[in-house]
């Protein structure tokens, strides 16, 4: 199994939630369970996008803002959520962006424009695929990147406007 970046928008009290939950249960469980309309599997696009623009030597600011949206910030207090029933423990836990963070980084991916990012991405697929570190892709990798960006900027809006956190982690 292919290991995908997921994200949820959750309420701070959600958070209280399942950390009182892990609390009270024999083996930590925190009874994580986020509506799936707060829930996005972005694959490993943004980490192709991040790939590519690092070679393309983008300014630093936007790679910076482009990996703390799918790593979130150290700290955090979400020790609890490190359970098998939250992600399968291949990779570190998951992380929290707090509501504060999370307006921070939708308005900095609503400035993001892709089609800029991806300005010099090559016209052949499979130099496009080399350029993004994606071997064996199929096809041209620009629709996919465009997609998942513009799907993460929509994500991070909608968190931002309902003053939710982002939890991040790999699964």
């Amino acid at each position: 199994m292919a290991l995908t970046q997921q994200l949820a928008r959750v309420s701070p009290q959600y958070l209280v939630q399942c950390r009182a939950a892990a609390a009270r249960s024999s083996d930590g469980n925190p009874d994580w369970d986020p509506p799936a309309e707060d829930t996005l599997d972005l694959d490993w696009a943004i980490w192709g996008l991040i790939w590519f623009c690092q070679r393309m030597q983008v300014e630093g600011q936007r790679i910076r803002v482009l990996r703390r949206s799918i790593t979130g910030d150290q700290g955090g207090d979400v020790g609890f959520l490190d359970h098998p029933e939250v992600y399968d423990g291949f990779d570190s836990p998951p992380a929290v962006l707090a509501p504060a963070a999370v307006a921070e980084v939708a308005r900095d991916l609503a400035a993001m424009d892709v089609d800029e990012l991806l300005r010099s991405l090559p016209e052949d697929r499979f130099a496009a695929a080399e350029a993004c570190g994606f071997r064996g892709f199929d096809g041209h990798p620009r629709e996919y990147l465009v997609e998942h960006f513009a799907l993460l900027q929509g994500f991070y809006g909608i968190a931002s406007r309902r003053g939710l956190a982002v939890l991040t982690w790999k699964d």
